[in-house]
């Protein structure tokens, strides 16, 4: 019987990530997930405003998580809303 297993040789490391890492990366996830269920509600034929409006608040709200978790020598522009 035939194995379907590849054999890698070259050995790879993860990198470590840190919990403020993974905390920059589920913010930025939720801001894009957030924006793109808002352009979604908006291209629909109903085109459902009130749901649109609270998921790109929840958008900025990401956003501003982020920009709370960027390094101190990063160049941030203000969030408003």
């Amino acid at each position: 019987m035939r194995s379907n297993v590849i054999h890698l040789h070259g050995q790879t490391t993860a990198t470590p990530t840190t919990p403020q890492d993974l905390a920059a990366m589920q913010a930025h996830q939720a801001a894009e997930n957030a924006l793109a269920m808002a352009l979604h509600y908006l291209r629909a034929s109903a085109s459902n405003v009130p749901g649109a409006t609270r998921k790109a608040v929840q958008a900025l709200s990401a956003l501003r998580t982020l920009q709370s978790a960027a390094p101190a020598g990063a160049v941030s522009a203000t969030v408003e809303a």
